[in-house]
């Protein structure tokens, strides 16, 4: 039996991060995986979905180069060619975190683990791999998420996909059906467009992105009409009929929609099911580990962290959750003197890589008048903006302030947009005023320039906006 200071059930975002901290921090680190370690974000997940987004606006480009007076041809899409690209930058990645785990001599262990029974109260946690059992005095769960589907919608890997699917395609369809207006879905839907293949988006919700700003969605909506993308809202799914040649799905509306394929969009759900984690005493709660703030599970040293959290399901909260985690055992350990901050989710930026990007972080309007009983928005249209033109993107930045206080949220659409949250968020988290951000000087021209105009106008002072 190997015992260890901390054993991580799960090498993805937030597994290796706990990993690679706590052994920063001096910690014996034991990581146990089935796969590869980067987990589902590095191998199926955000980096080569990203891939293959920047090769369709590559592909975009192409097509309308004459609108800039560069006049191409996009001769054809290899998805192959693009499929190489994505696999070539997956690979580069995971040879260089292998290499960083290796250097920090963290223990990887190949396999399934599955949680054992305590021996007793004061029993450290035990995982069971193969033959061998783990021991740890810290356990952290860290098994991530896995697609989800409809009741009774079967999966054939041909006609009915997943994201998983979708990634390792060998040809494009000339025609999908994207079931799910979230950001999986919005995002396909996007790229696929830009592919060539025309694609009709079907979100039971009354529109897309719908935990995103109601502005935002319509702007996003627009967008899509422009490009040619359908997008059916409101509309839950009554019948599925997958045949040898095509998919025939029927909405509740009686509309039927038909197309060579449907990827299923419809979100991810946490990975916990035939692990011993209830066996073990774990409370679950709709599959998800129930935590307190600071990440402790019900039963004793046991952590649990990213998609197996309720909340935001992203590689970076996963990630500041493996931080916040290795952080509070090395206080418990006495390798650190000060606690960590708990990590909330209104702080964690969200961006939806579609075309136009989607981008946000802290509170909505809604969920700011919740909290403070009012709030104070403003909306600055990207047309007003000398870079945006030259983008030639339409989209808005949306300000949401606490009556007479901070910044409390900052939302934004338009091409490239995710480059700008990172200012955003700082405004955020260090609740900065309109006039506070207002006095920055943001750089001619840029995108970020409409952050700074946003808050000139909630400073009472704008400047390109029309009265």
């Amino acid at each position: 039996m190997a015992n260890y200071d901390v054993v991580v059930l799960g090498a993805g975002s937030g597994g290796y991060a706990t990993a690679l901290r706590a052994a920063q921090l001096g910690l014996s680190v034991a990581m146990i995986e089935k796969d590869q370690v980067g987990g589902t974000c590095l191998h199926r997940g955000c980096i080569p979905t990203k891939a293959i987004l920047h090769a369709a606006e590559i592909a975009e480009a192409a097509r309308h180069g004459a609108e800039f007076g560069v006049h191409t041809i996009l001769e054809r899409v290899d998805l192959a060619g693009v499929r190489s690209y994505a696999d070539a930058t997956v690979a580069r990645l995971y040879k260089g975190l292998a290499g960083l785990i290796r250097s920090r001599d963290i223990t990887v262990i190949s396999g399934t683990g599955t949680l054992l029974p305590a021996d007793g109260p004061d029993a450290p946690p035990r995982v069971q791999v193969g033959d061998q059992v783990i021991t740890g005095t810290h356990l952290v769960l860290a098994s991530g998420s896995e697609a989800r589907s409809l009741p009774g919608l079967e999966i054939d890997g041909r006609r009915v996909i997943t994201s998983d699917h979708a990634l390792r395609l060998e040809q494009l369809p000339e025609s999908a059906i994207v079931l799910g207006g979230g950001v999986i879905g919005v995002e396909y839907a996007s790229a696929w467009r830009s592919f060539g293949t025309e694609v009709t988006v079907v979100e039971a919700l009354p529109r897309l992105l719908p935990n995103e700003e109601p502005e935002l969605s319509a702007g996003l909506e627009r967008a899509f009409r422009r490009r040619k993308i359908t997008a059916l809202t409101g509309a839950p799914v009554a019948d599925v009929d997958a045949g040898e040649h095509g998919v025939r799905v029927t909405l509740s509306t009686g509309r039927a929609v038909e197309a060579e394929l449907l990827l299923v969009a419809v979100g991810r759900g946490p990975r916990s099911a035939g692990l011993g984690y209830e066996e073990a005493g774990v409370e679950l709660e709709r599959g998800f580990v129930v935590t307190s703030e600071r990440l402790a599970a019900s039963t004793p040293r046991t952590y649990a962290v990213g998609d197996l959290v309720a909340g935001l399901q992203l590689a970076h909260r996963g990630f500041a959750h493996g931080i916040f985690v290795a952080e509070e055992i090395a206080v418990a350990e006495g390798k650190l003197d000060r606690a960590p901050v708990p990590v909330r989710d209104r702080d964690i930026p969200r961006i939806t890589y579609c075309d136009p990007e989607v981008a946000s972080v802290g509170l909505g309007e809604e969920a700011a008048r919740a909290e403070y009983g009012d709030a104070v928005t403003i909306s600055y249209d990207l047309a007003g903006n000398g870079r945006s033109q030259i983008l030639r993107t339409a989209g808005l930045v949306k300000l949401v302030r606490a009556p007479d206080g901070p910044i409390v949220g900052v939302h934004l659409l338009g091409s490239r947009v995710g480059e700008l949250i990172g200012e955003a968020q700082l405004i955020t988290t260090w609740e900065a005023y309109p006039e506070d951000v207002a006095g920055a000087i943001h750089a001619h021209p840029t995108q970020s320039e409409a952050l700074g105009e946003a808050h000139l106008a909630l400073a009472g002072k704008p400047l390109h906006v029309h009265g």
